[in-house]
């Protein structure tokens, strides 16, 4: 188990049957399974989508189902998309905040 594990929002309870693969979120890597949605993944690793405009709290999504428009993340620099209905792909690679962000000082 891992930190992020640790306050896990979400629990698998019957086993996926897609293959084993690793996606890196954020520069992470987490275990996955293929076609898995790539919310699930992150509840599951107690990870979070974004802030609270006002409080700065953390968020991970609302309705999982592409309703709620809670979960964007990056897919890369140019390609924007909703966690819960995005499936995990191997070699994946997204981000919660806007990479352009990561390189502003």
């Amino acid at each position: 188990m891992t930190a992020m594990d640790e306050g896990a929002q979400f629990h698998r309870v019957f086993p996926l049957t897609g293959a084993d693969c690793d996606v890196w979120v954020d520069g992470r890597r987490l275990k996955a399974r293929r076609g898995q949605s790539l919310l699930s993944l992150l509840l599951e690793h107690g990870g979070r989508v974004r802030t609270h405009e006002r409080t700065g709290e953390p968020r991970a999504g609302f309705c999982l189902m592409g309703a709620c428009q809670d979960c964007w993340v990056w897919l890369s620099p140019t390609q924007r998309g909703r966690a819960c209905t995005t499936p995990v792909e191997p070699g994946m690679r997204c981000f919660t905040r806007s990479p352009e962000a990561e390189v502003l000082p």
